[in-house]
């Protein structure tokens, strides 16, 4: 990342926070303890910005810049919130489709995501703040600009959104290989949100306790398993198809 995007020493991070600039996250010194901490901590409260607490050497590897202990990586798109996103979609008196992406990390992966989903005409992208890819240069690359026009609303709790989202209405589909049910099966007409799953893992087990209806993929190959980022595309226009 180019030092422009970059911010450095306690001070200008909590400025930064105060005046409500989107930041990716902050990597901040272990065994900090000083009153500008204590602001910085202050000014973290109710924001959703991942911290990764990482000793001295790995600031300096980032730059050797008078750091003070913190530094924040400024985000290259602005992050958006899910409850307000879902309020304007009803407004307009449009069918949500919505795609929630548990721990997906890879840049690239969640570029062609991003790609597919504004193709394919998905409202909002919903991902947790911790375990999910850094939208950078690379990202962006990587969906041909649909990360300038797609909207990402970063949250703190799945659980809690997820709760949300049913309580307004969504189903929530699930779509992963441990299931019988196919894509075919779901009804992608109604309120939806799509969860896909980390290629490591899949889907966590709290999040798929939650869903209304668990799909997956037909595949008749040897090796059975898309990456997830053809996997969503899949999904989603799939969902297209019945929405036409």
């Amino acid at each position: 990342m180019v030092e422009e995007n970059l911010i450095f020493g306690m001070r200008a991070v909590i400025e930064a926070l105060n005046a409500g600039k989107d930041i990716e996250k902050i990597l901040l010194q272990k065994g900090l303890s000083n009153e500008l901490y204590n602001q910085l901590r202050q000014a973290l409260k109710g924001q959703t910005v991942p911290i990764q607490f990482v000793p001295p050497e790995k600031l300096k590897r980032v730059s050797d810049k008078n750091h003070q202990g913190v530094i924040a990586y400024l985000t290259e798109i602005t992050y958006y919130n899910a409850e307000e996103l879902l309020s304007q979609v009803f407004e307009k008196g449009k069918t949500p489709l919505l795609l929630i992406l548990d721990r997906v990390t890879d840049v690239r992966n969640f570029g062609a995501i991003a790609r597919s989903a504004e193709c394919a005409g998905v409202d909002f992208i919903i991902i947790p703040s911790r375990g999910a890819a850094q939208i950078n240069g690379d990202a962006i690359k990587t969906s041909a600009g649909a990360l300038h026009r797609m909207k990402v609303c970063r949250e703190d709790n799945l659980k809690t959104t997820i709760e949300q989202l049913k309580e307004s209405g969504l189903q929530i589909v699930a779509c992963h290989e441990k299931t019988d049910n196919l894509i075919y099966d779901a009804d992608f007409t109604k309120p939806t949100a799509v969860i896909m799953g980390s290629e490591e893992d899949g889907i966590s087990n709290e999040y798929l306790k939650r869903s209304d209806q668990q799909v997956k993929i037909p595949m008749t190959g040897k090796i059975a398993s898309l990456n997830v980022s053809v996997a969503t595309g899949i999904v989603l226009f799939e969902a297209v198809k019945q929405r036409l």
